[in-house]
């Protein structure tokens, strides 16, 4: 029995998403590494700033690795850039298992960084190429849903290492554990279709036409569908192509290129400012403010990664039925409120002085996760991907992705330093900045939900700077796949693919 064109499509794109188990991984076991005697021993007892360092690596080779990887995925195309990424963390890998020294921690931790940031810009650029347009965006959150199923294994690993066994055996053994989901990527990725506009940017139009039928048509290159689509991609690229024959220009000196790259670094800077990476990374220092151990700490993180994952799930599923940007702000809004109720129970019941206010600490903890895993992350990966055409997509996503990289590192960085020194009064940041995200993104992110990729140009240049009362209402996208398979291929979008009765969609 076959699988139908979408099913097909989306178990592609799942299986690209692999690599966001390490990544997930990664950012997770390092919380049980940290306190683990032997390694203190191992990379010469660091202060807070070292440790700090060794957390920090794995985001510096990230957004390292975004200074090339755009390129590399135009040139090379998707699928090997990807085998480039497994390549490069296992190696990284590698040399933190059977790291010697704080040296070695820095160097494989920056390698494996580059690995994962490979891997986590190219997986959702390649997701949102292959895509329909109704389940672009269930294809493109699986990049969360990966990492969050690799933060769960991290979390009962970590868990089990640091109680069931000793000496370098009790992180070297959870640091080798992350090479294993990059092995079958590596191995496999290639007998994945390619993205079909990559095909087309290369002249490759024959290619593209067989690829997009595999992926749509169960193989028949006949299909209304496929041919239609085909058409309205190499056509789109043509255009591109005549357009501009720089994408890097392109991106800086197009007005509505320019505002797609600063929604999309601020996306990604806002993230961070939620104060996820904090209570990712440093979760065991901050339940011991409210006289929470380690071993209860590791404990509880396994069960905060089991609420997150639902939510992963939950955003899946509703995704391309809500779309992307009320959820997006409802979220940032919910975390503000999760921070704002948390930092109050700190403050007034510091050191473990009530049960309950630490109880219901761990609880806003983890309904903090929820909010964020339901609304937040998944969308920060999904959004920047779908907003840019094909000429400036890979090169666009790779800005946005150092733009994660790099304030990722900057909280890695300045969490120890701050708790330090100003203690739960750090907290606020994350409750104001909460809040800010939420109003910014009301006022300035378009709705992005089911539009062909071909056709976002036109939308982004319709569409006003000021998002709440404009007159644009978006189509649904099974109609628009519709229209494909009768054959109806417009790329050059004009005012009647847009109804400008209602607004885009009904604010919060």
């Amino acid at each position: 029995m076959l699988l139908s064109p979408k099913v097909y499509t989306w178990l592609c794109g799942f299986f690209a998403a692999l690599g966001s188990v390490t990544f997930g991984y990664d950012l997770g076991i390092i919380a049980a590494i940290l306190p683990s005697e032997s390694f203190l021993e191992t990379t010469g007892n660091p202060d807070a700033t070292s440790q700090g360092l060794i957390v920090g690596c794995l985001l510096l080779g990230a957004f390292a690795s975004n200074i090339y990887i755009g390129t590399l995925a135009d040139w090379a195309g998707r699928r090997v850039s990807i085998l480039a990424g497994c390549v490069v963390f296992l190696t990284g890998g590698a040399i933190q298992t059977g790291a010697q020294s704080i040296h070695y921690m820095y160097g494989g931790r920056f390698l494996a960084g580059m690995g994962i940031g490979m891997l986590a810009m190219l997986a959702p650029l390649y997701q949102a190429e292959i895509a329909h347009p109704s389940i672009r965006g269930r294809l493109t959150t699986l990049q969360q849903l990966m990492l969050g199923i690799g933060a769960l294994i991290a979390s009962f690993i970590g868990y089990g290492c640091f109680h069931g066994l000793s000496g370098q055996a009790q992180w070297r053994v959870p640091l080798a554990i992350q090479l294993l989901p990059a092995i079958p990527l590596a191995f496999f990725i290639l007998l994945l279709p390619e993205s079909p506009r990559f095909l087309a940017m290369q002249g490759r139009t024959d290619e593209a036409l067989i690829v997009l039928a595999r992926l749509h048509a169960h193989g028949d290159t006949t299909d209304p569908f496929v041919v239609s689509e085909h058409r309205e991609i190499v056509a789109q690229v043509e255009r591109e192509q005549l357009e501009t024959a720089d994408a890097w220009t392109q991106l800086f000196t197009r007005r509505s290129n320019l505002r797609r790259l600063i929604l999309g670094v601020a996306i990604q800077f806002s993230i961070q400012m939620t104060g996820v990476s904090t209570l990712q990374y440093y979760s065991p220092r901050i339940f011991a403010a409210l006289g929470i151990n380690t071993s209860t700490t590791l404990g509880l993180q396994a069960g905060s990664s089991c609420v997150a994952l639902i939510g992963e799930a939950l955003c899946v599923w509703y995704v391309d039925r809500l779309g992307r940007r009320a959820p997006f702000i409802w979220g940032n809004a919910l975390s503000a409120v999760t921070f704002a109720v948390g930092t109050a129970l700190i403050a007034c019941f510091p050191a473990g002085d009530n049960a309950n206010a630490s109880r219901a600490f761990v609880a806003m903890t983890w309904l903090f996760n929820f909010v964020f895993s339901a609304c937040c992350g998944p969308l920060s990966w999904a959004i920047p991907v779908e907003m840019f055409n094909s000429a400036t997509r890979a090169k666009a996503t790779a800005i946005t992705s150092a733009a994660a990289w790099i304030s990722n590192f900057m909280i890695a960085q300045v969490s120890p330093v701050a708790f330090q020194n100003i203690g739960w009064r750090f907290y606020l940041v994350f409750a104001v900045c909460g809040s800010s995200n939420a109003l910014f993104f009301w006022a300035f992110l378009p709705e992005t939900k089911g539009i062909p990729l071909e056709e976002l140009d036109q939308y982004f240049e319709r569409v006003p700077l000021f998002v709440p009362g404009s007159k644009m209402q978006l189509r649904d996208a099974n109609e628009r796949e519709e229209e494909l398979r009768r054959g109806e291929v417009d790329v050059h979008v004009d005012a009647a693919k847009f109804s400008e009765k209602e607004e885009i969609e009904h604010l919060p």
